[in-house]
């Protein structure tokens, strides 16, 4: 299974999460039908662009807590990212977190046209 972590600026429509997600399938030689889960920082699951986004597609939106977020070490590694989320990647830390312990990534993030979203896509066990 594939699954697919975003990490995205407040007010990010589904359109733009869409487009990060379509880049990094295209960078992974992948399609849609392989996707099985998508993930992002818990505090935003709930948001509107992510919620359309998983409706779309016919996932759950899955929350990742900071804790484990921060556990994973990921492939990028932005300054930003790390002071205001302890990751160098949300996109990249909530694929793997969601694809398990022997997760690895099949694609670091990629970010969306208007740079407003990242995606990274992950497998595991």
């Amino acid at each position: 299974m594939i699954t697919a972590g975003f990490g995205f600026r407040a007010g990010t429509s589904a359109q733009s999460l869409q487009d990060a997600l379509d880049a990094a399938l295209a960078s992974a030689g992948q399609d849609r039908m392989a996707l099985g889960a998508i993930a992002t920082a818990a505090d935003k699951a709930e948001t509107p662009g992510f919620q359309t986004l998983a409706q779309t597609l016919g996932l759950a939106p899955l929350g990742i807590d900071p804790a484990v977020l921060g556990a994973q070490t990921t492939d990028t590694h932005s300054p930003a990212s790390q002071a205001a989320r302890g990751t160098g990647s949300v996109a990249e830390a909530a694929a793997l977190a969601l694809a398990g312990p022997q997760a690895r990534l099949l694609q670091p993030r990629v970010i969306s046209t208007d740079k407003r979203a990242t995606c990274a896509l992950a497998t595991g066990d």
